[in-house]
């Protein structure tokens, strides 16, 4: 997933929340605490309070958001790791499509960190920029990302999660 490095150590990475995505109509509305909602232009939200994550992240742009099938996707992230990052921290990844779960796996986080252009150990104040064309053919739905990544130790780096609509 070409999205996961960009959106991974400041997850890092996304997508916009539809009313529709379980019920198939504007009538349901979910609860949504804007306090968790990540700094910038994107549609990606904490999962718990970022305070006790590792990672600050102070801005993530997605350049068109929400995202759009077939066209390119600009992603923007600057964070600041407060504790050295080393190998062996890992990402779990999981995506669904509505209900279905389409990926569910656990990736190394300081190779995927070398699609930006950064190694580990991760420290201090980062900023990452990556574009990526997003396929024509995604099929129209909603897809939710959950992102929780994690240092060597188990440590908890940070959480996102996000959801996106695509018609």
């Amino acid at each position: 997933m070409k999205l996961l490095p960009s959106l991974a150590p400041l997850f890092l990475s996304s997508l916009v929340a539809s009313k529709s995505f379980l019920f198939g109509s504007n009538e349901q509305h979910a609860l949504v605490d804007d306090s968790l909602s990540v700094p910038g232009n994107n549609p990606l939200k904490f999962c718990t309070d970022p305070t006790a994550y590792s990672l600050t992240i102070h801005n993530v742009d997605l350049d068109p958001n929400p995202p759009e099938k077939g066209k390119a996707l600009s992603i923007k992230a600057i964070g600041n790791f407060t504790e050295k990052v080393e190998q062996d921290a890992y990402i779990l990844l999981s995506v669904k499509y509505g209900l279905i779960t389409l990926i569910n796996t656990k990736a190394d986080l300081c190779e995927q960190m070398k699609q930006v252009d950064e190694s580990c150990p991760l420290q201090g104040p980062k900023h990452f920029t990556k574009d990526v064309t997003l396929p024509k053919e995604i099929p129209r739905g909603s897809y939710t990302v959950l992102a929780d990544v994690y240092t060597k130790d188990n440590e908890k780096i940070t959480c996102l999660k996000a959801t996106v609509h695509f018609d």
